[in-house]
């Protein structure tokens, strides 16, 4: 079978391929497909980068109770005994895991099949990285609701006198403030073009007295912060 020419197949396998979809002896001719194909390994990145920060927004997800009774006699780890210190701690360790990938696995659902009228409609997707290349927040462009969703996720304290300020750094002219962030937690900002438009090169944070910057072309303070959309 040839892949090669056929790109929405391409597409289709690359993106159950990250979701974890992809079973038996497809994933393993998919994976044969990208040790010799660089555009398809490149492809699968992409959809990577696309689902991967999704899952910093999952809820916990409980399974039915008869799953873990399944589990607990697959594995061996019902009634035992006090002193089997060992059979407890498994059973916690699959349960936590059970329940991430559950919640992931519920999230993605959401994100990529809406399927009623509330659901948010998340066209972009963008991780705003240190100069560490380290993760510090996460933001989705709901077009539906015209909602831009800003969650930290790391990064370093900024100053009670201090603030966070997000930018729009388009391929032309002075960067566009799309509003102020909190330090920690998330915050929801109104989307508009001048988020999201063809011309917008760049998204960044920079470090910005109390209240913004104070400069109406763009920032006066460091750039904490930098990444790009990725439209779904």
């Amino acid at each position: 079978m040839n892949i090669r020419g056929n790109e929405p197949l391409r597409q289709k396998l690359a993106a159950e391929y990250v979701l974890g979809t992809l079973k038996g002896g497809a994933r393993r001719r998919f994976e044969g497909w990208m040790r010799q194909d660089a555009d398809l390994r490149n492809l699968t990145v992409e959809w990577q980068q696309r689902i991967a920060p999704m899952a910093e927004f999952a809820t916990p997800v409980a399974p039915p109770r008869q799953v873990w009774r399944a589990i607990e006699q697959r594995l061996g780890l019902r009634a035992a005994p006090a002193w089997q210190f060992w059979r407890s701690e498994s059973l916690r360790f699959w349960r936590s895991l059970g329940a991430a990938s559950s919640a992931v696995a519920a999230l993605l659902v959401v994100a990529l099949v809406t399927t009623t009228l509330n659901a948010p409609e998340i066209n972009y997707i963008a991780t705003l990285n240190d100069e560490q290349a380290r993760t510090a927040l996460v933001l989705t462009a709901d077009s539906r609701h015209g909602a831009l969703d800003v969650r930290m996720l790391g990064g370093g304290a900024v100053a009670d006198d201090k603030t966070l300020q997000l930018w729009a750094v388009p391929k032309s002219g002075n960067p566009r403030s799309l509003g102020l962030l909190a330090a920690k937690g998330g915050v929801r900002l109104a989307l508009s073009e001048r988020a999201i438009g063809a011309d917008v090169a760049l998204l960044a944070v920079s470090l910005e007295p109390r209240g913004g910057s104070p400069d109406p072309n763009g920032p006066s303070g460091p750039i904490l912060y930098k990444g790009n959309w990725v439209r779904l």
